[in-house]
C-alpha cells in the first residue's frame, strides 16, 4: 500500500530514526535555513520543527514545519517504497518494454500488469481531508509559517508548492514546483520560468485573450470587476503544499508535455492519487494535501518577484512574474506546512535531482540506447554538468549524443556534456576527470553550440539564450581522424596481485 499521505510518510520516517522533532521555538526568517543547511550537508534527518515563530511579527505559528524531507537516499527509497531507487526506474524499464499480447497466453501473462495499469490513473472523490476546513473570507497567508530563507531573498517564499493548471487550449493539467514570493496576505508571485508549462498556459491564455500579459507597470483590474472580459484575462490556478512524497515529487519531474504528473506518480505509487475538486477554481487538488491555495494569475498583473538565493548558489535578480491571486484556503484542521530550501550544494533539491536521474535514464536510453550511463553532479547544480558513458560504434558518436541530449526537453539546458568510454564509472569524479582530461585534445574535442538555457542562467550573454559545451572525452579512432596508437591503461597483471595477497598479512602494512 502507498502512503496514503504526508503524515503516514512522517510516521515512517519517525519510526526509521530519520525524523527529528524540534521543540525548540525557531524564527522562519533566516534561522530554520542555518539550522537545516547544516543538518542537510551533515547528512542528517528531516526536521519537524513543533514551534516556528517570527521575531519580526511577533508572532507564534501553530502550524508545524517540515522540511529536508527527502535529503537524503534512504529517504528518498522510503519514499519510493522500495529497496533502491534504481528498482523503481525498473519498473519504468518494465512499462516501456510492454508489446502487444501476440497470443492467448501472453494476454493472460499480460492481465496483471494490466490490470495494475488501469488502477493508477487519478481518481476524483467527493471529499477529502484537505477541506476539513474551507476559508473564503477572512484569508491570510499569515497564518502559515512560510520563510524568509537567505538574507537578500526579497521576502518570504513558498518553496514546495505544486501548482496545478489546465491549459487553455488543450485542457491538459500541468503540476510543476514554482516558488512563490508572499506580497501580502493575499498575493504572491508565481515564479513560473518561460520554459515552463505553466508558464506555456499563462502564455496560451494570453494569445485566446488577443494579447500578451501586461507590463510589471500595468494596473490590475479591478478586485470588484467579475465581468466576461476580467475573467477572460485570469487563469484559474490550486496550489497544494503537502501531500504523500511521491506527488509532492511529481511537479519537479521534468515529464513529457501530455503526461499527466499525477498519473505518473499513480504509477510510481502503484496506487491512483485521489483528486477533490476546488471551491472557487475549475481544478482539482490531492484529497490526501495539508494545505491548498486557491486562486487566479491575470495577464493585467505582473509584478516583480525577487531576488531570491536559488540552487545554483546565487541568488536569482529581480524580474517580472504574473501576481497570484488568492481566492480561497481548504486545509486540514490541523495541517502541517512543507518547505524545502536550496542554496550551495548539496542540499535536498540535490537529492530530488538524483531521484530524477535514477528515474528518467531508462528514457534515456530508449532514445539512445548506446547510453550505459549518466550523472549529475551537485556542484553541477542540476544544468551545469552532465557526465554520460557510452558503448562507442563509430565515428562521431559521442558527438551525436551530445546533440541528442540538448534536444530532450529535460535536459535540453544542460550547459556542459562530458561523453566518456562505458568503462569508466559516471559516480566516481575522480576517474571522470583523470580520464576525461587524459583522453582530450581541447581543440579537437571540445564542441560548442548555441540555444536556450536555464532562466536561473546568470553567466549566459542574453537571459535564456547562451552557449553551450561538449567534451567527447572517449577513445579516439583511426576513423575519427587519430593516426597515432592509443596507449594502455596501467594495471598490474592478476599472478602479481594474487602473490601479494598471499603475503599481505605477514608485511604488517596498516594501508
Amino acid at each position: 500500500m502507498a502512503y496514503r499521505n504526508l503524515r503516514e510518510f512522517i510516521a515512517r520516517l519517525d519510526g526509521e530514526g530519520e525524523l527529528k522533532r524540534i521543540a525548540e521555538p525557531v524564527d522562519v526568517d533566516l534561522e530554520i535555513t542555518e539550522i537545516t543547511d547544516r543538518v542537510s550537508k551533515a547528512g542528517g534527518p528531516a526536521l519537524l520543527f513543533e514551534k516556528p515563530r517570527s521575531a519580526r511579527d511577533g508572532k507564534n505559528y501553530g502550524v508545524p514545519l517540515l522540511i529536508n524531507t527527502l535529503g537524503s537516499k534512504r529517504r528518498l527509497e522510503l519514499a519510493l517504497e522500495t529497496g533502491s531507487i534504481e528498482d523503481a526506474a525498473g519498473r519504468i524499464d518494465e512499462l516501456l518494454d510492454m508489446k502487444p499480447p501476440s497470443g492467448l497466453l501472453d494476454k493472460v501473462r499480460m492481465l496483471p500488469k494490466l490490470a495494475e495499469l488501469g488502477s493508477i490513473f487519478p481518481k476524483t472523490v467527493s471529499s477529502g481531508p484537505v477541506q476539513e476546513v474551507i476559508e473564503r473570507e477572512t484569508l491570510s497567508l499569515a497564518q502559515f509559517p512560510i520563510m524568509k530563507c537567505w538574507p537578500q531573498d526579497g521576502g518570504r517564499f513558498i518553496t514546495w508548492p505544486m501548482v496545478i493548471t489546465r491549459s487553455p487550449k488543450t485542457g491538459r493539467r500541468n503540476v510543476g514546483c514554482y516558488r512563490m514570493q508572499v506580497f501580502d496576505d493575499r498575493t504572491t508571485a508565481m515564479h513560473w520560468q518561460i520554459h515552463k508549462g505553466g508558464a506555456e498556459h499563462f502564455r496560451a491564455l494570453a494569445r485566446a485573450a488577443g494579447g500578451a500579459a501586461a507590463p510589471a507597470s500595468s494596473p490590475a483590474i479591478a478586485a470588484g470587476d467579475s465581468g466576461a472580459t476580467a475573467k477572460a484575462r485570469r487563469l484559474d490556478v490550486a496550489v497544494a503544499i503537502g501531500a504523500d512524497p511521491i506527488t509532492m515529487l511529481s511537479g519537479i519531474l521534468p515529464l513529457p508535455e501530455d503526461l499527466d504528473e499525477f498519473l505518473f506518480a499513480g504509477f510510481l505509487r502503484r496506487e491512483a492519487v485521489e483528486l477533490v475538486k476546488c471551491q472557487t477554481v475549475d481544478l482539482e487538488v490531492p484529497a490526501e494535501a495539508e494545505i491548498v491555495l486557491e486562486g487566479y494569475v491575470d495577464l493585467d498583473d505582473m509584478r516583480t518577484e525577487g531576488p531570491f538565493g536559488d540552487h545554483t548558489g546565487y541568488y536569482t535578480l529581480p524580474d517580472v512574474f504574473p501576481a497570484f491571486h488568492l481566492t480561497c484556503i481548504t486545509r486540514r484542521r490541523d495541517p502541517i506546512y512543507v518547505s524545502t530550501i536550496v542554496g550551495p550544494p548539496p542540499m535536498e533539491d540535490y537529492w530530488m535531482g538524483h531521484a530524477v536521474e535514477r528515474l528518467f535514464l531508462p528514457l534515456m536510453r530508449r532514445q539512445m540506447p548506446e547510453v550505459v550511463d549518466m550523472h549529475m553532479p551537485a556542484e553541477g547544480v542540476f544544468h551545469n554538468l552532465m557526465i554520460v558513458s557510452i558503448r562507442k560504434r563509430y565515428p562521431g558518436h559521442a558527438r551525436k549524443v551530445m546533440h541528442a541530449i540538448w534536444g530532450l526537453p529535460g535536459a535540453m539546458f544542460t550547459k556542459c556534456i562530458v561523453v566518456v568510454d562505458d568503462d569508466v564509472d559516471v559516480h566516481n569524479l575522480r576517474e571522470v576527470a583523470w580520464k576525461a582530461f587524459n583522453h582530450i585534445d581541447p581543440e579537437r574535442d571540445i564542441q560548442f553550440t548555441l540555444g536556450p538555457v536555464d532562466q536561473l542562467e546568470h553567466a549566459s550573454r542574453l537571459p535564456n539564450f547562451g552557449s553551450k559545451m561538449g567534451v567527447d572525452a572517449t577513445h579516439k579512432w583511426a576513423s575519427e581522424g587519430f593516426a597515432r596508437p592509443w596507449p594502455d591503461e596501467i594495471r598490474m597483471d592478476e599472478a602479481t596481485k594474487k602473490r601479494v595477497n598471499e603475503i599481505w598479512q605477514r608485511l604488517g602494512l596498516k594501508v
